[in-house]
């Protein structure tokens, strides 16, 4: 799964029928569609600190190291408080940079050093939010939903050697890019008509084929044979693993 302007976009694998992509609102609403023993990878961030040091938590940090240009796609993720300081819907564009910076004075107060919220970060917090509340409070599904995310997926697919290409250049997409990631894709067995195919609805093109890749890390995740850094993965004070899967 990932996020994605109606929600979230989930490409799912079911055993004997073929690969289906669909837009979920909320996401519980994807778990509670699956079985009870179906793996869920997803890229957002799960399990949060109480404190961060420099660089993020400590997957961020390991992840970063391999994944060369691409690197600045690893978000730093602040701390639980400052994630949910502001959960109020933002009614202007106003409203929303009052609440970033309001957000940053708790980022600053619960990091070493201090460390604002990027405006990148800051716009993904409510999914954050969504999974990180769905988790504490349902904590039997928290083993099989794994933190993953698609730049270190597609670096492990592609044997673990960064992408060449960036897939957006000045916040567009970058065709070769695409390109390049549909082509390691097919490779690895999505089908390519799969992967060409217009996403659903509220979707954009590149949260379509994130979502491919890291359903090839559930994937693997169910074979075992995914990779988490660290390994073994950490705890969070209220026990959520802390790891990115590849």
């Amino acid at each position: 799964m990932d996020g994605c302007k109606a929600g979230w976009i989930a490409v799912v694998s079911r055993p004997g029928r073929p690969l289906e992509s669909r837009i979920f609102a909320r996401f519980s609403d994807l778990v509670d569609s699956l079985s009870s023993s179906a793996i869920i990878a997803v890229d957002m961030p799960i399990g949060l600190p109480d404190r961060v040091g420099h660089g993020g938590r400590g997957p961020e940090r390991l992840v970063r190291e391999r994944l060369g240009e691409r690197q600045s796609s690893v978000f730093s993720i602040p701390s639980r408080a400052a994630v949910h300081a502001e959960t109020a819907e933002f009614t202007d564009l106003e409203a929303w940079y009052d609440a970033h910076r309001r957000a940053s004075v708790v980022a600053r107060a619960t990091s070493d050093p201090p460390r604002a919220i990027s405006i990148q970060a800051f716009g993904i917090f409510s999914k954050i939010r969504e999974i990180d509340t769905l988790l504490r409070e349902r904590p039997e599904i928290a083993e099989r939903v794994i933190e993953s995310h698609p730049e270190a997926a597609f670096w492990r697919l592609n044997g673990e050697k960064e992408m060449a290409e960036p897939k957006k250049v000045r916040n567009r997409i970058h065709k070769a890019g695409m390109t390049e990631r549909r082509d390691l894709l097919s490779a690895c067995g999505i089908p390519y008509d799969f992967l060409d195919a217009t996403p659903p609805r509220g979707c954009g093109e590149d949260d379509f084929l994130d979502a491919a890749a890291v359903l090839l890390v559930a994937a693997r995740r169910a074979r075992g044979e995914a990779v988490p850094f660290p390994d073994p993965p950490g705890r969070d004070s209220h026990g959520l693993p802390v790891a990115i899967w590849t």
